[in-house]
């Protein structure tokens, strides 16, 4: 099998790594060979962070270069944005329609993008853009639209429903996993 690539992207405290956890643990589970590697910007600060996720026969580097990615897997509609240059010609673009402030909006500096989701079709891009926090908050907790994007993700793939049930089971701890698990089948249902 070629190597295919996902990137995770989003702001510092939205879960990406738990996102990453759960994509990595299925594709394991498929006999995958799987690297994944974590780029933080000042996540503590609420700046950005990108989660690169490679899996195939035999993968060497975590690193994905612009035009490789064969999804974006977005929590904010502006990292969505920054990582267009980073997907393949055909792939896919998965984003929640949430919107936080960078800094620089914080402090008056600049202003937040109008009409991200219209630039990104306007593009040629096939995006898939969810209201993941809305979703997150009806499974119980806003702090699951990272599981409601991914379970949108599952919907768009082909990987069986058993391996995410049980990478949910694995990842979240117990006190969690029903309102997650709710998530991820408000995001399945959302695609």
């Amino acid at each position: 099998m070629e190597t295919k690539s996902v990137m995770i992207v989003g702001v510092g405290g939205q879960g990406s790594l738990l996102a990453s956890r759960l994509l990595g643990n299925v594709l394991l589970a498929q006999g995958y060979d799987v690297k994944v590697s974590e780029v933080h910007g000042m996540s503590q600060r609420g700046g950005s962070v990108v989660t690169y996720v490679k899996y195939g026969d035999k993968v060497y580097s975590p690193v994905i270069e612009k035009g490789e990615a064969d999804a974006v897997i977005s929590f904010e509609m502006l990292e969505a944005a920054r990582c267009l240059p980073y997907l393949k010609k055909g792939g896919k673009l998965i984003t929640s329609t949430q919107q936080i402030d960078p800094m620089p909006v914080i402090t008056g500096a600049a202003q937040y993008p109008e009409g991200l989701a219209e630039k990104i079709k306007a593009a040629g891009v096939e995006l898939i853009a969810v209201d993941a926090l809305s979703l997150a908050e009806q499974a119980g907790t806003a702090k699951a639209s990272n599981v409601v994007l991914m379970g949108v993700f599952s919907a768009i793939t082909d990987y069986p429903e058993e391996l995410w049930q049980k990478a949910l089971e694995q990842c979240v701890p117990a006190k969690f996993l029903d309102l997650n698990k709710k998530a991820f089948e408000l995001g399945k249902a959302a695609k």
